[in-house]
């Protein structure tokens, strides 16, 4: 994944500071990312988000608000509406620097914001909410006690997250009118609101407010046990996998084609990184997987290594010839799974082992099996799942040819 930093004007021509997270491979889909109130886009639950989306294939532009973080301008002058205008200008920038967004994504008052800001952003397919006030004004709570002091002498010093930030009587104007209802029944786009049970900041019930108000398409997943800015790292993990794989509803995120693309009946293996082991597979031109060695072998880790890809080529032969002998003799196999680990062990039965110490490869098969089913319908199933075309290939002859392919530049 690449980090390319980035900054563009915002509303009142401050200078906002921006990171565009990219995938290291193609990049299916860009998203803009807007943070919550008073926070900045380095806070862990935008960074860990966004740098989870990049690795499945999805851009994402995250910057700071007016005012906050390394952004230029004034706190004080900015408001809800501010933000909106800032969250237009970023799709801009986006759409300038790479592609316009397809998703937008907004933590708490940034999701609020989303909401407003989509009717100018066409491009958004999708837009998601992670912990988002039903309405703006939400926020004034976290400096109740100054309301009135605000009202009253046109400003007040609050202390919000232990902070000092200064907050104006038009900010409190601004958010009192920025209501949501008109923009999420013409929001135009698929709606997916998360929210956490346990959130203490802003009440789940501010979920259940914005999907009455939303039309269809529209979904809610719950984020149990999660706090109000994500703090973990395995919820925030979660939501880019909730988020990456709901939008592929509503967004294209097919592989774009590829000059790796095989013909039928061709597996193609093309190298993705030759600073280390990653490496491209197409199937078909059907069908795209990676290859990978562990961060301990000198790879990043991204995809199974070769072995256990032949380990998982072993497993699924193994399952589904299980599976087609209980359809064909009708037995009431619920379930099937099979765990395969690979290993080399020396051969105990060789000839002159203490000189050459042969290994030969071991593939340890657990087959797991549900259902109501009697001795004998298991030793059956069991016995057929050395019959497997993959588990017969492994145990014969071999014969690989290879050739060398012409250069094309030399052809």
């Amino acid at each position: 994944m690449k980090t390319h930093k980035l900054t563009f004007a915002g509303h009142d021509g401050s200078l906002l500071n921006a990171r565009l997270e990219l995938p290291d491979g193609p990049i299916l889909a860009s998203a803009l990312f807007a943070h919550c109130f008073t926070c900045s886009k380095d806070i862990p639950a935008a960074r860990r988000i966004a740098s989870a989306l990049a690795a499945r294939g999805i851009a994402v532009l995250r910057f700071d608000f007016t005012g906050l973080g390394h952004s230029e301008g004034e706190f004080e002058n900015t408001n809800f509406t501010s933000n909106v205008n800032d969250l237009v200008l970023a799709a801009q920038a986006l759409a300038n620097e790479l592609q316009a967004p397809k998703l937008l994504i907004g933590h708490s008052l940034g999701g609020a914001a989303i909401i407003r800001a989509k009717a100018q952003i066409p491009s958004a397919q999708a837009v998601v909410t992670i912990g988002s006030p039903a309405d703006p004004s939400h926020v004034s709570k976290n400096f109740a006690d100054q309301i009135a002091i605000i009202q009253r002498e046109g400003m007040a010093e609050v202390s919000l997250a232990g902070r000092p930030f200064t907050i104006r009587k038009q900010f409190l104007d601004d958010i009192t009118e920025a209501k949501l209802d008109d923009a999420l029944r013409h929001l135009n786009a698929a709606l997916l609101i998360l929210h956490s049970p346990q959130d203490q900041t802003v009440g789940i019930q501010n979920a259940a407010e914005i999907f009455q108000a939303a039309m269809h398409p529209k979904s809610f997943i719950t984020l149990d046990h999660a706090d109000h800015l994500i703090s973990q790292v395995q919820d925030a993990a979660y939501i880019a996998d909730v988020i990456a794989a709901w939008a592929s509803r509503y967004i294209d995120l097919a592989l774009p084609p590829s000059e790796t693309a095989a013909p039928e009946g061709v597996t193609r293996v093309s190298e993705a990184d030759a600073t280390g082991f990653r490496q491209d597979i197409n199937i078909s031109g059907k069908h795209n997987l990676l290859a990978d060695e562990p961060t301990s072998m000198g790879g990043t880790d991204q995809g199974p290594s070769p072995y256990q890809l032949v380990a998982a080529g072993l497993g699924t032969c193994t399952s589904m010839t299980i599976r087609m002998l209980a359809r064909r003799r009708k037995i009431p196999l619920d379930h099937v799974s099979c765990e395969v680990r690979h290993n080399k062990e020396h051969r105990t039965d060789c000839e002159q082992c203490e000189e050459s110490a042969p290994k030969v490869d071991v593939f340890k098969r657990r087959i797991h099996l549900r259902g109501e089913l009697s001795e004998d319908q298991r030793q059956a199933l069991l016995a057929v799942a050395d019959k497997c075309p993959v588990h017969r290939t492994l145990e014969s002859t071999t014969i690989i040819d290879t050739e060398l392919a012409k250069d094309p530049l030399l052809a």
